[in-house]
């Protein structure tokens, strides 16, 4: 199967770089696209014009240092979106509107009490669209063995 168009959608963090490696494998000459989703923090008495011009200008220039380490490596058809808003209704909003083929996402392997307060972005994605989602779990994301189940082993070879 090709996929034309990819979306990756990217925090800034190591952990959601992760999937650009998966991304730009199964790519295979279709296009990248990057997406950073935006968000000021509200701070009472603060003009939230400017916090929302500095998150989206933040964005623009990390999406930008990732897209050129990409070219630099090889990659070709490279574009950065910046969408203002929370992740998940970003990427599911920015697949659709951008007919991407696939959405590769880093989890951050949250559980727990972290899941609760941050929730899990990558779940929420999965429930809003019906685009195929590749769900990378990077090395360092924590595993929480299931109750009663006996420890996973890792396949031979990777």
């Amino acid at each position: 199967m090709k996929f034309d168009k990819i979306l990756v959608p990217l925090d800034g963090s190591v952990l959601a770089e992760a999937a650009l490696a998966k991304a730009v494998a199964i790519a295979n000459g279709g296009s990248l696209s990057l997406l950073c989703a935006a968000e000021a923090p509200f701070l009472p008495g603060a003009d939230p014009i400017d916090a929302q011009v500095a998150a989206v200008r933040e964005a623009e220039e990390y999406l930008d240092s990732v897209a050129k380490r990409l070219s630099d490596r090889g990659a070709k058809n490279i574009e950065t979106h910046v969408w203002y808003g929370p992740p998940a209704a970003a990427i599911v909003e920015a697949a659709q509107v951008h007919k991407v083929d696939m959405i590769v996402m880093s989890t951050h392997g949250r559980s727990g009490l972290g899941r609760l307060i941050l929730g899990s972005v990558a779940e929420s994605v999965l429930r809003g669209t019906r685009t195929p989602i590749l769900v990378v779990r990077p090395d360092s994301a924590p595993v929480e063995p299931q109750r009663g189940a006996a420890p996973a082993e890792e396949p031979a070879g990777v």
